[in-house]
């Protein structure tokens, strides 16, 4: 079988699939008795097992079968979900992701998996011998052979039957006996299955799906069923089944099955159950409840979603761009020419592109959870590593980004969160020392302001020490007098700059923040510090919602044109030359009782500039900094799309790209950012 065009969906849905099943082992490990989140483990490695399997990786498949026969243990209520088990567990799934990664790069190295399943074996045997499990095995033979023998139900197959009485669904103990005749017993068998399963569900079978598969079973089939069909509704949809000679159905009595289950408690630590093993789809009552509600509603339709190409996505995104610069080409025509014919036509036009142009934008949003989901695991590792004792905080996974920024912003927010954890957060002793919490809190927050998207990562730990600071900035020679002390907060973000003293695996290189800065910086974005010695640290990344369509404010330097994005102006002023005042040799205007530093654009940008036009102040504020540019003249608010400069003018610091305004004319976007 060619499956070389389902490896994309395999390797993607894989990633997936793993990524639910780290945040679903968290979850578990906070809740252990929690059997949906079990359940929901089960399937999802049952999924991954499945793909694996269909395309021919055999260890990812033998590694996720050992998984299953862990999982199996919990749900049976042979095994506790402990701290150890729990982390081999994690070992499996990074085994997995590794795996995965390696077909992606079409890397055939070999990962040995060797250790792995040893350990999920130990695990998975307890103290059961294989001469107990071999004696369990004659027994249940035995029992199969038994027409009137009751199924022994565990403590898990308790606990889903009461919960379907208490939701007052019947539960049923069914006894189906197949003709001697019938020549595939494992077909009629599945028919039996799915024609229940369309009104309840079978929370149990003697034998196994995995024996009626190989057909490895007498003529008989015992099942608990759970319906809230009654008891000759179920026998009529049995007997309705060809080569189905003999039924017996009876409610499960659920006290008499407690009494037995806590005689053999015993013997279900020792003894793995291996005919009774339940059902591997085993769905939560709620989704039955569900389904006796849905059973009158039409069907869905199947797809309701497609998977498509970042490529096609991005090709979708520059046709609408270029439409929108056609667009104001042709407004400026229309009003250059006074063709007011066209104007009705143009507004339709514009309102058109607009829409067009906010479902692309839409289209290429995605949720910061894909990113976020990924740190409570981490912070989970970094806390047994460092043996503190901390966590983490999650809010506004929901907020949205531009696809391309969400895949750039994970390595920024990685690097911050290991700093919270390793310069952060002290230990537990010194929180109880200074009167905290002995649990460190790291939060990680979202939210949409405006065109920006925040993103804050917080601590409650020992906070940025400024002093500290101060002398390794003046070791590695940076001048900080006359720096206020937001701005050697700042400092961490420079180059090279650590004032951890020891190198770990974790911190200590000073690679970590200026990677920080640099990223986010590439973004569009910024990033500040603020901090409060013995109360903790907050990072603030400021990111804009999209990179290629933007509103903004397009003004003139000299006889040049400029663009300013609107996510940054605070407001206009209008100049004059007594609001200027020196200050350090530097030139500040007092606004609003504020003293805010005046940048000349023209000086900066080093073009000529014309003294008699009346001139303006924009005051634009940058992440926690404001600061007036003195302009030449205003022409207007416009939307522009962002052009990238291409590689030979990728050096220049000053500006984000260009743009084509209406006339034809190409105009450079300031990078106000980098102008602060």
């Amino acid at each position: 079988m060619d499956t070389s065009q389902y490896m994309s969906m395999f390797l993607e849905e894989s990633m997936e699939n793993l990524q639910t099943l780290n945040e679903s082992l968290l979850e578990l490990e906070q809740q252990p008795e929690n059997i949906d989140k079990l359940n929901e483990i089960f399937r999802v490695a049952h999924t991954i097992k499945g793909m694996a399997a269909t395309m021919g990786f055999s260890k990812m498949a033998e590694l996720t079968h050992k998984m299953e026969d862990v999982l199996s243990k919990f749900r049976e209520g042979m095994l506790k979900v402990t701290e150890k088990v729990v982390t081999v567990l994690f070992t499996c799934l990074d085994t997995l992701e590794k795996m995965v990664n390696n077909i992606s790069e079409g890397n055939s190295e070999e990962i040995s998996i060797e250790d792995i399943l040893q350990d999920l074996h130990s695990i998975a045997e307890g103290n059961a011998t294989a001469k107990d499990l071999e004696i369990q095995s004659h027994e249940d033979e035995e029992t199969n052979s038994n027409f009137s023998e009751k199924i022994n139900l565990n403590q898990y197959d308790i606990n889903v039957v009461k919960q379907a009485m208490d939701k007052r669904f019947n539960a049923f103990e069914i006894k189906i006996l197949i003709s001697e005749n019938t020549l595939l017993k494992s077909a009629r068998a599945f028919l039996i299955f799915k024609s229940l399963e369309e009104y309840g569900e079978i929370i149990k079978s003697i034998p196994g799906a995995e024996d009626i598969e190989n057909e490895n079973f007498e003529f008989q089939i015992s099942l608990i069923y759970i319906t809230n069909k009654d008891k000759s509704e179920v026998v009529d949809i049995l007997l309705n089944i060809s080569e189905v000679e003999e039924v017996m159905v009876e409610p499960v009595d659920v006290e008499t099955a407690k009494e037995n289950f806590s005689e053999k408690v015993v013997d279900f630590n020792k003894v793995e159950e291996s005919k009774g093993v339940q059902l591997e789809t085993v769905k939560s009552i709620a989704s039955m409840e569900d389904k006796g509600k849905k059973e009158a509603v039409v069907h869905k339709k199947v797809h309701q979603s497609v998977r498509v190409e970042l490529d096609r996505l991005d090709k979708f995104m520059n046709m609408v761009s270029e439409l929108v610069i056609h667009r104001t080409r042709l407004e400026q025509i229309s009003s250059n020419h006074k063709l007011s014919d066209l104007n009705e036509t143009l507004e339709q036009v514009a309102r058109a592109t607009s829409e067009l142009q906010d479902l692309v934008m839409k289209i290429r949003m995605l949720p910061l959870e894909v990113v976020f989901n990924r740190f409570p695991r981490m912070i989970r590792d970094l806390s047994k590593d460092l043996g503190k004792e901390m966590e983490l905080e999650i809010q506004g996974q929901e907020t949205e980004l531009d696809r391309t920024v969400i895949d750039e912003i994970g390595e920024p927010l990685l690097h911050l969160l290991r700093n919270a954890a390793d310069h952060g957060v002290e230990s537990s002793e010194e929180r109880i020392a200074k009167g905290k919490n002995p649990i460190g809190k790291i939060k990680l927050v979202a939210y949409a302001e405006g065109t920006k998207a925040i993103i804050k990562v917080e601590d409650d730990g020992k906070g940025l020490d400024v002093d500290k600071i101060k002398a390794k900035a003046n070791k590695i020679g940076i001048n900080t007098e006359g720096m206020s002390d937001s701005d050697v907060k700042n400092l961490i973000f420079a180059q090279g700059f650590s004032t951890n003293e020891k190198v770990t695996d974790i911190s200590g290189r000073g690679v970590g923040m200026d990677v920080v800065k640099t990223k986010i910086a590439a973004l569009g974005g910024t990033v500040d510090a603020i901090s409060e010695i013995g109360k903790g640290t907050s990072f603030i990344i400021r990111l804009p919602l999209t990179l290629q369509i933007i509103q903004a404010l397009l003004v003139k330097i000299g006889d040049e044109t400029m663009a300013i994005s609107l996510g940054y102006i605070d407001r206009v002023i209008d100049y004059k030359e007594d609001l200027i005042k020196k200050t350090n040799n530097k030139e500040v205007i007092v606004y609003n009782d504020n003293v805010i530093p005046l940048i000349r654009v023209s000086k900066k940008l080093q073009t000529e500039t014309s003294e008699k036009t009346k001139k303006y102040i924009v005051i634009v504020k940058v992440g926690e900094k404001i600061v007036g540019l003195l302009v030449d003249s205003l022409l207007g608010q416009q939307e522009i799309v962002i052009k990238p400069l291409g590689k030979t003018l990728q050096g220049l610091k000053e500006y984000i790209g260009a743009t084509i305004l209406g006339d034809g004319l190409v105009t450079l976007i300031l990078d106000v950012a980098a102008l602060v």
